[in-house]
């Protein structure tokens, strides 16, 4: 007697008590409450334990100043206008060099990674100069182009240029050759596949490297405001240790570190808005 069975594949009940919660969701979104309790929780708690000790703790104010006291520290350089002047000039340094460094690294990274001829004659050069690092210059920008700003930005633009230019090139080098080559069977040519697919494929990756590579603009700063500069957040701090002018460098420090979270946001909106195309969740 033959007897016909059937197979049917089903899929278990979930059980609830197994699946991970909320906050260790693995690659998932959470919810945006979470989201937005985590952000401020990121915020919040170091000013809160920066609070407790120095409220409760026996703690030498020239060590550690109070929040309170870098608060007074702020609206006093504020109320003299200088620390709006420092800040208006280590802006415009980081600016200027930043600006540079990417209106020609990102050309000669698209054309790193999408010419292996290119590549292969300007990595081993870029790949040596990234090692090098940039406050080793100082002397010689020192001695060609003297102590005005043009040093600083200099500085500035050596730190980024590099460094940029390769992470670009790391980009384009991993375009899908499936969809060059789709382009070339369309009846698209050289330029046009270097302009309509190319660069707009990686375009959310030189954004990206534009914003990491901006934090090391920043961090140049410091150093290259140390070449006889009247103006500066970097020489506010400089001269503030000089002095064991605690509340000082905590202000230039926090001031820094604002105006970065804010460029790194406007980044990610410049992404959102360029690139929306993307399917890449960021």
């Amino acid at each position: 007697m033959t007897q016909s069975t059937e197979l049917t594949t089903k899929t278990p009940p979930r059980n609830n008590n197994l699946q991970p919660s909320v906050f260790w969701r693995l690659a998932e979104d959470i919810p945006k409450p979470l989201y937005t309790v985590l952000t401020i929780t990121s915020i919040a708690l170091p000013l809160l334990l920066w609070w407790l000790v120095t409220t409760f703790g026996n703690i030498d104010p020239k060590f550690l100043p109070s929040p309170a006291k870098v608060l007074d520290a702020f609206g006093r350089l504020w109320s003299t206008r200088e620390l709006l002047k420092d800040t208006v000039a280590s802006l415009w340094r980081v600016g200027v060099g930043f600006i540079f460094a990417s209106l020609l690294s990102i050309p000669v990274g698209v054309l790193m990674g999408s010419f292996p001829s290119i590549r292969a004659l300007l990595e081993p050069l870029f790949g040596l100069m990234r090692y090098m690092p940039a406050p080793a210059f100082i002397p010689l920008l020192i001695l060609y182009l003297g102590i005005g700003e043009e040093p600083k930005i200099m500085l500035i633009f050596l730190g980024v240029f590099f460094f940029n230019s390769l992470m670009v090139m790391d980009t384009v080098k991993f375009v899908p050759k499936d969809l060059i080559e789709a382009t070339y069977i369309l009846g698209g040519n050289r330029w046009q596949t270097l302009t309509q697919v190319i660069f707009p494929h990686v375009l959310p990756g030189i954004i990206d490297a534009c914003r990491i590579n901006l934090a090391a603009a920043w961090q140049l700063v410091i150093v290259s405001e140390l070449i006889a500069s009247t103006e500066g957040l970097g020489r506010r701090i400089s001269v503030a240790g000089r002095f064991l002018r605690t509340d000082e460098i905590f202000v230039g420090l926090i001031v820094i570190g604002v105006i970065g979270l804010c460029f790194d946001l406007l980044f990610q909106y410049l992404l959102r808005v360029t690139c929306k195309w993307s399917s890449q969740k960021r």
